[in-house]
C-alpha cells in the first residue's frame, strides 16, 4: 500500500460565475491577472504562477459558503506593508472588505478578506515577520 499522494503548490482553481467579462475585469483590474485563453465555455486568467479559470454559471446563482464545496480562497502576498497596500486598493476600487485581521502568534498571520462580484470570499494573507 502507497503510504501517501505527495503534493505540491496547486495548479489551477476554476470558479463558476454568472458574468465571465465582469469577473475577468474584477480579478484582472484587482489581482493584476491577465486574461491567456478566452474559450466558449471558460476564460483562463494566471498571474504566471497561479491559474484560474472562470466559467459561466446561471445568473441567479450566488456563491455560499455554508454549503459543501469551497468555502473561501486564500492568497499570499509579501508582508504586512502589502496588506495596508491592498486595504487602499480595495478602498479606490470600492470593493466591500473586512479589516486586517491579526490572526495571533499561534497562526502567524495577518489575514484581509473581500468579495467578488458572485460573492466568492477571497483573502489575502500575509505571515508575521
Amino acid at each position: 500500500m502507497a503510504d501517501h499522494i505527495t503534493l505540491g503548490p496547486i495548479h489551477h482553481v476554476a470558479l463558476r460565475v454568472t458574468n465571465r467579462s465582469r469577473s475577468t475585469q474584477f480579478y484582472q483590474q484587482l489581482l493584476g491577472l491577465q486574461p491567456i485563453a478566452v474559450l466558449p465555455d471558460v476564460t483562463l486568467i494566471s498571474n504566471g504562477a497561479l491559474l484560474i479559470g472562470l466559467r459561466d454559471r446561471d445568473e441567479t446563482d450566488r456563491f455560499d459558503e455554508f454549503r459543501v464545496g469551497l468555502d473561501h480562497l486564500s492568497f499570499a502576498v509579501g508582508n504586512r506593508v502589502d496588506l495596508d497596500r491592498a486595504l487602499e486598493v480595495l478602498n479606490e476600487q470600492d470593493v466591500p472588505h473586512g479589516e486586517i485581521e491579526d490572526l495571533g502568534q499561534d497562526f502567524g498571520l495577518y489575514v484581509l478578506s473581500f468579495r467578488d462580484p458572485d460573492n466568492i470570499q477571497l483573502e489575502l494573507t500575509a505571515a508575521y515577520q
